[in-house]
């Protein structure tokens, strides 16, 4: 009994497993074969299956996914540490530090002056002005990976990506203490500390972590050893950023960065990810599409529309002035704005932040994240893939 018990219990993670599985295999021929990114398409996929449509997933799923969350984002935070090496920092540092600012700041700035002129209360254009700013480094990240794109371009993008969420919350902790001295409430200045800590103690955290791993690499036998050396460290890396609440995300950006320096010569850890990441990847999007709120579209109303067209012209336009103040092409700053569009976990993180430190405005600001969320979950991808093509180095 308890052994037919346990077999049955075993059937509905199974049979989910494999059905999400062969759909990530469609997802995948179809990204090839249309102008969608087979991100996009592994989002809808979920959204279909999902509560919001046919309603096909166990419970068991939702409590999958922050853990599911965790593990992609560090691979992925790893993997695009890698291409943050000194030779690449020497060339495009100045670039993608002017660009990121540049685009940060043009973003929060039109959604507030949006927002503002809109009549929205101070403090919530405040918030959402915060909110902005933060992309989805994942949905980026694979898009990059499935267009087999290289060149200069893409490694502004990925470089830019790597940094977003930094300066994302920093800004967002900043205009949260300006929103709490306006309306008078305490615990301004902890906030911002946190944020700092959140910053630096994952800068400090990558970097202990690489030293043992850098003396690792190239002394472990290749396969199956490597992969547990490298899938040991970065998960390792995202638990203890968790334990000690700084950005999983940029620790293990950092981790990457740092071994793709001090171990120059060995690539094996990077290429053991690659070679694993996908199955997460494609459980990640999957569940992800199916937590969207599609109801929270019906919400969002005028502020949500000026808050999407103002963020992306913040994006557009922060693109266009960085890249000419730090002399980059204009084949680049043309293109960058558009390739960043794509928002997710990072978004929602804050606003629920935002929510808990203001709960009269949980309303307005939790619909109008939720809602927009999903249309750049959905659009970004395509945008950013059209990006690469017309910069010219997209290969598939």
């Amino acid at each position: 009994m308890n052994e037919a018990s346990s077999a049955n219990g075993a059937v509905p993670i199974l049979l989910t497993v494999g059905g999400i599985f062969l759909i990530g295999l469609c997802a995948d021929f179809l990204g090839r074969h249309t102008f969608l990114p087979r991100v996009t398409l592994l989002l809808l996929a979920g959204i279909l299956v999902g509560p919001e449509v046919l309603d096909l997933l166990p419970d068991f799923t939702e409590q999958w996914f922050p853990v599911l969350t965790n593990l992609a984002l560090a691979m992925i935070g790893f993997l695009i540490g890698q291409s943050i090496q000194p030779e690449s920092l020497r060339r495009l540092g100045r670039r993608v530090l002017i660009l990121a600012t540049s685009k940060v700041a043009l973003a929060a700035l039109l959604v507030f002056v949006g927002l503002l002129l809109l009549g929205v209360q101070l403090e919530a254009a405040l918030l959402l002005a915060g909110i902005a700013p933060a992309t989805a480094p994942a949905a980026t990240f694979d898009v990059v990976h499935e267009s087999q794109a290289e060149g200069e371009f893409t490694d502004t993008l990925l470089g830019i990506v790597a940094i977003d969420d930094g300066w994302g919350i920093i800004l967002f902790s900043v205009l949260l203490s300006i929103a709490e001295g306006v309306a008078g409430t305490s615990g301004a200045g902890g906030v911002l500390l946190s944020a700092l800590w959140e910053l630096f103690g994952a800068l400090a955290l990558g970097a202990l972590l690489a030293l043992p791993m850098a003396y690792l690499t190239g002394r472990v036998a290749r396969g199956e050893p490597t992969q547990a050396e490298a899938l040991g460290f970065v998960l390792l890396c995202a638990g203890l950023a968790l334990w000690a609440e700084v950005s999983y995300i940029l620790a293990c950006m950092t981790l990457g960065a740092l071994v793709s320096s001090f171990a120059a010569h060995h690539k094996r850890p990077f290429r053991a990810i690659e070679g694993i990441e996908w199955p997460y990847l494609i459980l990640f999007f999957l569940l992800a599409g199916a937590s969207l709120h599609l109801d929270a579209l019906a919400t969002i109303g005028l502020l949500g529309v000026v808050y999407i067209l103002m963020r992306s012209a913040g994006l557009y336009l922060g693109a266009q002035l960085g890249g000419r103040i730090s002399g980059a092409p204009p084949r680049l700053y043309n293109w960058i704005g558009i390739a960043v569009l794509p928002q997710a976990g990072v978004a929602l993180g804050l606003a629920l932040v935002a929510a808990q430190a203001f709960p009269s405005l949980e309303d307005i600001i939790l619909p109008t994240v939720l809602g927009t969320t999903v249309v750049f979950e959905l659009i970004g991808p395509v945008a950013a893939r059209f990006a690469l093509r017309k910069a010219g180095e997209a290969r598939a």
